[in-house]
């Protein structure tokens, strides 16, 4: 007997044979903005099955949130933005099924987790009033529903159900990395950041929670820097000081010749400029200190990184002064809302945590002393940060495998207090 429990009670997807063998499966989605990424899980034992991702195909339609909000506010702009992500979710969970021995048919129940815009999108809602004022989500509580009534194709029976939302900018996936992370069960305050355009950031402990969410990461996701970009092969992931030398070193992924840097390899590079002594204190570069490494185009300093004749590119690898500048202000974004809703908001000192969670593919890579150095993450011990990867989908596998999970997730999202 498969079963489900929702906000209203337990009830029954589908009864199976007694001799019927074949294993019953859930899918769990991170249903990303950039990038969406997909569980399989086996529901009688919790074990996960095979993990698969693929760019959002919805990036062609509309590159952002914003774009791809206005195209759905066009005839038949909705339709299409939820048709093409459907279908990239069933060629997505077929190939998963078939590389493991297992059949799409086989999966009964599925769970996703998005920020408030993805998950309207996803759902064919109207989206538009989410930036429109007063900013008011068309729903923010789905109900469970047949798969199949999204297009989804999986077993006939098979019931879906997204997190909830709590506003426009406080998602499904801030509940459900408030679950991955267990942050409604601690006895001591922590705090878990998000970072991706935004900051998503959530303060508490099992008595209380107060989250809030604001603009921080343009710099670092290849929007205003000119030279960012999403991490791949022959990408700059780490910058470092040479403490012989006092040279800058880089290492590339996948030790290709460098094309570009990430969003991780800027805060590196940025704290090696500064500890080193190539920019000051105001983020400007320092000439004397950087040498011949410091050209001028059209009036505007570049720090070469990787000269011409190294790159992939064919072309130096930089950081501009506008670079250095956009990083600046997204770092020193990022560290005001960490100030405010940890000292201003919820009266602790940022000594009182017990846990800093950082969460996300940007949480995945950072170096906490390179965000330390430039002032980006607060000067606490390196050992409270924790990295946790993917929240988003850590929590959407967890409701699949734990059956009083529906209830905790409802429970933080009545327990939160959301600035």
């Amino acid at each position: 007997v498969v079963l489900f429990k929702d906000c209203h009670s337990w009830f029954l997807v589908d009864i199976l044979p007694p001799d019927d063998h074949a294993p019953v499966l859930g899918l769990a989605i991170d249903i990303g903005t950039t990038r969406m990424v997909m569980n399989l899980v086996d529901l009688e034992s919790g074990d996960i099955l095979g993990e698969t991702g693929f760019d959002n195909p919805q990036a062609v339609i509309g590159p952002d949130v914003l774009a791809r909000i206005h195209h759905s506010n066009q005839p038949g702009g909705a339709g299409a933005l939820q048709q093409v992500v459907i279908d990239a979710v069933n060629r997505a969970m077929d190939d998963l099924c078939c590389s493991h021995g297992r059949s799409a048919a086989q999966i009964y129940l599925i769970t996703g987790a998005g920020n408030t815009a993805m998950t309207h999108l996803f759902a064919g809602i109207e989206a538009f009033q989410i930036i429109k004022e007063p900013y008011i989500p068309c729903v923010n509580i789905l109900d469970t529903l047949p798969a199949s009534d999204l297009g989804l194709a999986a077993n006939p029976s098979a019931q879906l159900f997204l997190f909830p939302n709590i506003g426009s900018y406080f998602g499904g996936d801030l509940i459900a990395g408030i679950l991955a992370a267990n942050l409604d069960k601690r006895e001591e305050p922590a705090i878990m950041v998000d970072v991706g355009t935004n900051a998503e950031i959530v303060v508490g402990s099992s008595d209380w929670l107060i989250a809030c969410a604001g603009a921080a990461g343009p710099a670092l996701e290849g929007g205003v820097s000119r030279m960012g970009m999403t991490a791949g092969p022959g990408v700059v992931d780490r910058v470092w000081v040479d403490p012989d030398t006092s040279e800058i070193r880089v290492h590339t992924i996948e030790e290709q010749p460098a094309v570009g840097i990430c969003g991780s390899g800027m805060i590196d590079l940025a704290a090696a400029l500064f500890l080193s002594g190539r920019i000051d204190i105001r983020g400007k570069f320092v000439k004397s200190a950087c040498g011949d490494q410091l050209v001028e185009k059209d009036e505007i300093g570049h720090f070469i990184l990787v000269d011409h004749d190294r790159s992939g590119t064919g072309e130096p690898i930089g950081l501009s002064q506008v670079d250095l500048n956009s990083l600046t202000s997204s770092k020193a974004a990022m560290y005001t809302i960490l100030e405010v809703i940890v000292r201003h908001t919820a009266g602790l000192e940022f000594e009182d945590l017990s846990r800093f969670y950082v969460a996300g593919t940007f949480g995945s890579f950072i170096d906490p002393h390179s965000a330390i150095g430039i002032g980006m993450l607060p000067d606490i011990p390196v050992e409270t940060f924790e990295v946790l990867g993917n929240t988003s989908l850590g929590g959407a596998t967890r409701l699949l495998t734990e059956p009083d999970a529906f209830d905790r997730i409802m429970d933080i999202r009545q327990s939160i207090t959301y600035i």
